[in-house]
């Protein structure tokens, strides 16, 4: 493969970046924005000047000629949703992030600095009589929705079902295991779990997400940081009880849920330990935890008859040999499980770059009106 490319995933103190070189990760590293620049911004989205220049800098202290980058990759914010695939940023996509429309999230960023970065390449490109690179891009947002209609209507037609879930690393999972059959993701049946801070299952079939969880949103099986479902009346009578604010509502479920309401900690190896030295409390939860997702794997499998060919257990938590074995024991009679451990983002992203330069993926253009 051949070509250069800057991917940029951001988060809320720091950024991860990883630079390929004809097809190879070069390096990856995190970027860090100082205590004292932080405390000048009251918003992530403040941080866009100050986080590019540190991203531009230390490309440049590690020896990267910035004009030699082809594509800059970002990961997909919280946009209006869209189909599947490989964006460019462009000016709608830049207000949508901005005006946090679908949520504010440190990844709505991602997108504005790789095209920050992608103009000043350009820049040093025309200075040198170097034709333009080839853009900034994004690549299978969260909110990506290809969702079937007769599985987005809830019990009320307040409470439609929403997709937000890990696309980016679900899909390249997906390319993974259909590349390691001699097959494409057109030819592949898949439920995807994606086991995190938060936890997504998806549903793949023929190239397209047909269901999943919104992750983001109080939906789905219980996580590190996250409650997932919980049962409406408590819920109800939490709101009512005169003792919450709504957005302290919000972040009991999503942030301050899951293993962080059990333990005080959103590490779950902290919980693996405890359990390995005779804790209970973990010991059952992690049990819990285990059967919550298979339970929500085996969820998605009546939508395509049981045709399911692969089920994949991938992210940050599938590194726990006890936690991906346990839940194939519960799910293996719908299909063979596959463990693709880790949440290879950066490498996804630049598997969409090289897809961008050789011509094999399509870009699209982003219109908020338009799924």
């Amino acid at each position: 493969m051949e070509g250069r490319i800057l991917t940029v995933n951001t988060g809320s103190t720091s950024t991860k970046i990883g630079f390929f070189d004809a097809g190879e990760l070069v390096f990856e590293q995190k970027v860090f924005l100082s205590a004292e620049t932080l405390a000048k911004y009251g918003s992530v989205m403040d941080l866009e000047t100050e986080m590019k220049d540190a991203i531009t800098e230390f490309l440049l202290s590690r020896g990267v000629e910035l004009e030699t980058i082809d594509v800059v990759m970002a990961r997909g914010g919280l946009i209006t949703p869209v189909v599947t695939g490989v964006y460019r940023v462009n000016k709608a996509m830049r207000d949508a992030l901005y005006e946090g429309k679908e949520g504010v999230h440190a990844c709505n960023l991602s997108a504005i600095i790789a095209d920050d970065i992608a103009v000043h390449i350009d820049a040093l490109r025309k200075a040198k009589g170097l034709p333009p690179c080839r853009g900034a891009f994004i690549a299978d947002p969260p909110m990506a929705d290809e969702m079937l209609p007769e599985l987005k209507f809830g019990g009320r037609p307040e409470f439609p079902r929403r997709t937000l879930f890990h696309a980016l690393n679900s899909r390249a999972m997906v390319r993974r295991y259909a590349r390691s059959m001699g097959k494409t993701v057109k030819d592949v049946t898949a439920i995807v779990a994606h086991l995190g801070g938060g936890v997504s299952v998806s549903l793949h079939r023929g190239g397209r997400v047909i269901d999943t969880n919104d992750a983001l949103g109080g939906d789905g099986p219980v996580a590190t940081e996250r409650a997932g479902t919980v049962p409406a009346f408590p819920l109800v009578e939490m709101c009512f009880s005169g003792r919450y604010t709504k957005e302290e509502v919000k972040k009991l479920i999503v942030g301050r849920g899951g293993v962080m309401s059990y333990f005080g900690t959103n590490d779950f190896r902290e919980v693996v330990r405890l359990a390995r030295e005779g804790n209970e409390d973990a010991d059952l939860f992690i049990t819990g935890y285990c059967a919550g997702i298979s339970k929500h794997i085996g969820y998605f499998a009546p939508v395509v008859c049981g045709k399911v060919d692969v089920i994949i257990l991938t992210g940050g938590i599938a590194h726990e040999k006890g936690v991906t074995d346990a839940i194939a024991r519960r799910v293996g009679f719908i299909a063979p499980v596959v463990v693709y451990p880790g949440e290879n983002e950066l490498t996804s992203l630049a598997e969409n770059g090289y897809g961008i330069l050789s011509g094999e993926f399509e870009v699209r253009t982003y219109d908020p009106n338009r799924l």
